[in-house]
């Protein structure tokens, strides 16, 4: 249309703009043909730039995946797979930080069996005496078993052992200035350690029940204890050495400063489950989550029912059983390897790490077995009854030797595997608490840990008083006694399966 059409549409009425003249001046429409072209050559159009689109997208997704590639594989150049440490299981991480707690463990607690020697001496302390300092250690591991169960299965296993340990690495500090200030402040540091200590075992079940599926139970939690054997084997062979090159109190200002260390690490790399670590891969938490049992926190405790299953019985009667035999060949080994077998102080350490080692390989060949067993379709109460059955009947049979021979070196082998036996426990009754109450693993491990701690204070101390009126082969006589006991009552009344919800 032309501009003087345009005026003459919009003019005053005088002017009428007519049909005719709108007809004249305005622009013919193109021919059909070239309107379908153009109609079609826009569409073309909107194809392709929805295909540029398309591909622009593509490409800053492409650019997305890279980066979250290069951030989960630490990506470093083109195809390189990621580090071994980038994707090693996240429940193994748990399992050897509980490890590492257990091995400070017995490194602060069997510290003392070396330096009582020297302290002895220098303070004058009589067999007694020296019976209940060893004892006063369980006077507060003691009270905290069923405390620390409880408190792990209502708050979590992580706050709980990390708790423990820091409590008892001070106390172990503070040990050579008690025993300075008197035998009272002693027994009470003795005691304060105890009680640290007391909540690891109950923290540590608690956290692996959450962690770590049940076909890799027995060598987890073998894993876990066998750092007890090789924190005893650490603290009685560098105990020695520190106590010759800088006098006993060394080995305690020393061991102690090692939890720090240990709690700095787990306070930021462990986490209570997986649910709670955002680092933690999508199929080993679904791997954790599909094949562990429900671990919502305990709210009232069924302490009735727990109490009236005849498998929680004969948990606590076989804990009983076997720690009297282990807590005197924990703290009372050196002293017979010193008075008996006439070995120096040096010689007591070393030969008493031999049968420690040989509890911590042998702990984790015989998790190994069991979880080999019940992955081919073996019971699981089977399996516990076989291995409990090997860790008491070994040691009573080798404790019986040591009244029989007459060098020294094959004492040291019939304590050696004595030991060795021994640590098939921890596939049977130390792996049964998350068999058969899974919800209460801590409160039944601190129930039972309960009924071995008191074995441990009464063993220890009765060994003590035994020796003032009798022998070593009356002090072996009752532990093998009550290994028979723990045997007959463990294969009547154990089960593998799951009696508690």
């Amino acid at each position: 249309m032309s501009g003087r059409a345009i005026i003459s549409c919009f003019s005053p009425p005088s002017t009428p703009c007519s049909r005719r003249t709108l007809l004249r001046h305005a622009t013919p429409p193109p021919p059909f043909p070239l309107l379908l072209l153009s109609r079609r050559s826009h569409l073309l159009a909107g194809k392709l730039l929805a295909n540029v689109k398309s591909q622009k997208n593509v490409s800053e997704s492409k650019k997305y995946e890279d980066v979250v590639l290069k951030k989960t594989r630490g990506f470093h150049g083109a195809g390189e797979e990621p580090k071994w440490w980038q994707v090693f299981p996240k429940r193994w991480v748990i399992v050897i930080l509980c490890f590492s707690a257990f091995l400070l463990c017995n490194m602060d607690r069997v510290n003392m069996s070396i330096a009582i020697l020297p302290m002895s001496a220098e303070y004058n302390w009589n067999p007694s005496t020296v019976g209940l300092i060893q004892s006063s250690f369980f006077w507060g591991y003691l009270l905290t078993q069923i405390a620390g169960g409880i408190w792990a299965d209502t708050v979590g296993g992580k706050q709980v052992l990390g708790f423990g340990v820091v409590w008892w690495s001070i106390a172990t500090i503070i040990t050579p200035i008690a025993a300075k200030l008197g035998l009272p402040f002693l027994l009470v540091a003795r005691a304060f350690m105890g009680i640290g200590e007391g909540v690891a075992m109950p923290a540590m079940n608690n956290i692996l029940s959450k962690w770590v599926p049940v076909s890799e139970r027995s060598r987890s939690l073998a894993l876990v204890y066998s750092g007890m054997y090789l924190g005893s084997v650490t603290g009685l062979a560098f105990s020695p050495f520190l106590i010759h090159q800088f006098g006993w109190p060394s080995v305690f200002y020393s061991f102690g400063s090692l939890g720090t260390v240990w709690f700095s690490v787990w306070l930021s790399k462990a986490h209570g489950s997986p649910l709670e670590d955002p680092e933690l891969r999508p199929e080993e938490k679904k791997l954790i989550i599909t094949s562990c049992f429900s671990k919502e926190p305990v709210k009232t405790i069924p302490w009735r029912l727990i109490l009236s299953k005849p498998p929680v019985w004969a948990l606590i009667v076989s804990h009983f059983c076997h720690n009297w035999g282990t807590f005197i060949l924990l703290t009372w080994m050196p002293t017979y390897y010193n008075q008996v077998l006439k070995f120096n102080l040096t010689e007591s350490g070393l030969f008493c790490v031999l049968p420690w080692l040989i509890m911590a390989l042998s702990a984790n060949f015989g998790g190994w077995i069991a979880d080999t067993l019940v992955s081919k379709g073996v019971s699981v109460t089977r399996v516990r009854k076989i291995m409990q059955t090997i860790g008491f009947l070994g040691p009573a049979f080798f404790l019986t030797q040591l009244s029989h021979v007459n060098s020294p070196g094959m004492a040291v082998l019939c304590m050696t595997c004595s030991q060795g036996t021994d640590a098939f426990s921890q596939s049977g009754l130390y792996s049964n608490h998350q068999d058969i109450a899974p919800r209460y693993s801590g409160i039944l491990l601190g129930l039972s840990n309960t009924a071995g701690v008191l074995a441990g204070v009464f063993g220890t101390a009765a060994t003590g008083y035994i020796l003032q009126h009798g022998s070593w082969d009356d002090v072996f006589k009752v532990s093998v006694g009550l290994y028979l006991v723990g045997t007959v009552v463990w294969n009547l009344f154990s089960t593998g399966e799951k009696v508690l919800e």
